[in-house]
């Protein structure tokens, strides 16, 4: 069986509540209650790192959402969610979707991107644990993740893990 192309490009106005709904059919719409999202309350997504992927019937089969935050004083992305349609796991969506919201950011000049998640999944893309980020509780600090997008950007950066204002500017 072929699998159909699939077209990345950034999510816009017109995207929103297709992926809203896409959202709420992988993670409920109780995904709200999750710490992660007192991060992203009343903040703007970053534009350039929210993207979706589409088939070419132009179905929506994956999303994927960046937020800026701080840790301590430093400014970082937030990655997430990610989320692919139950019908369109397993052929890679995920994975595109991450490596361009990666390549995007490292062009943009972001240094670093954290996201909450499954190491062994999150660390074919070189996110690792990191250790003396405090995310809000409730969050399991083992799936605490980070990506270096500058050689050992993460180095020396530690503290809790706040909301950021509308001006935060890459580092």
């Amino acid at each position: 069986m072929q699998i159909p192309s699939i077209t990345l490009a950034i999510e816009t106005g017109a995207d929103y509540w297709e992926a809203e709904a896409l959202y709420d059919l992988c993670f409920s719409p109780g995904r709200s209650a999750l710490s992660s999202y007192r991060l992203r309350e009343d903040v703007s997504p970053i534009a350039d790192l929210c993207w979706t992927a589409r088939d070419p019937d132009a179905v929506l089969a994956g999303v994927i959402r960046c937020w800026p935050c701080y840790v301590g004083e430093t400014p970082v992305v937030l990655l997430g969610p990610v989320a692919v349609h139950p019908t369109r796991q397993g052929e890679g969506i995920a994975g595109r979707l991450i490596y361009r919201v990666t390549q995007v950011a490292r062009k943009a000049g972001w240094s670093r991107i954290l996201l909450v998640g499954d190491l062994p999944y999150y660390s074919r893309f070189g996110f690792q644990q990191l250790t003396g980020v405090i995310m809000p509780p409730p969050t399991n600090p083992e799936r605490v993740l980070g990506l270096s997008l500058a050689s050992d950007s993460w180095a020396g950066i530690h503290g809790p893990v706040r909301k950021a204002d509308d001006c935060i500017l890459p580092r």
